[in-house]
């Protein structure tokens, strides 16, 4: 995917990071868990069916399983679409840094705690991956997503070139 200024890429999911799911349990994600499902998968605005932003099948969204890292993601998305534009801008102003994505686990470990005040641990094997989704609040903090770092330079850049045009022209 050529980089632009609507390109958002980051951490989908972040492999062997703990996190608490609704104060219940702590799950992991084991690398490598996705790596059968990674062939139709679609990135979504906030979890929302009806607003997808783009899709693996069609060549807007890159996977590409990072070992024992975790699940980075690239797309490419589309200003003329409304949902991408908010994206775009939210994602760019870093009002939405974080990810979430949507699964069926097909092979989990559990492992119960040692004391009464811990929480049992779950640890996700293989699952099948359906979506990633760009999220002001997701379940796993370790996930980001962003403008690549060359879409952001770019808008800066342009954005110094805007205000040196205006002070040319007299206006601060």
């Amino acid at each position: 995917m050529a980089a632009s200024s609507n390109t958002v890429s980051g951490w989908a999911i972040r492999y062997n990071e703990p996190t608490m799911i609704g104060g219940a349990f702590i799950e992991r994600i084991a690398p490598g868990a996705f790596a059968k499902s990674l062939n139709d998968v679609v990135m979504l605005w906030s979890h929302d069916d009806d607003r997808p932003l783009a899709r693996t099948i069609s060549g807007t969204l890159s996977l590409r399983d990072e070992g024992g890292m975790g699940l980075w993601f690239s797309a490419d998305l589309d200003p003329e679409n409304p949902d991408a534009a908010v994206a775009l801008s939210s994602i760019g102003r870093q009002d939405t840094r974080g990810m979430s994505f949507g699964f069926r686990v097909r092979k989990e470990a559990w492992l119960e705690p040692e004391s009464y005040d811990a929480l049992p641990e779950r640890t996700i094997l293989e699952a099948d991956l359906f979506e990633i989704s760009a999220v002001v609040h997701p379940a796993y903090p370790q996930s980001e997503v962003s403008l690549t770092r060359a879409d952001h330079n770019a808008m800066a850049a342009s954005g110094r070139r805007a205000e040196a045009a205006m002070r040319l022209r007299g206006i601060n």
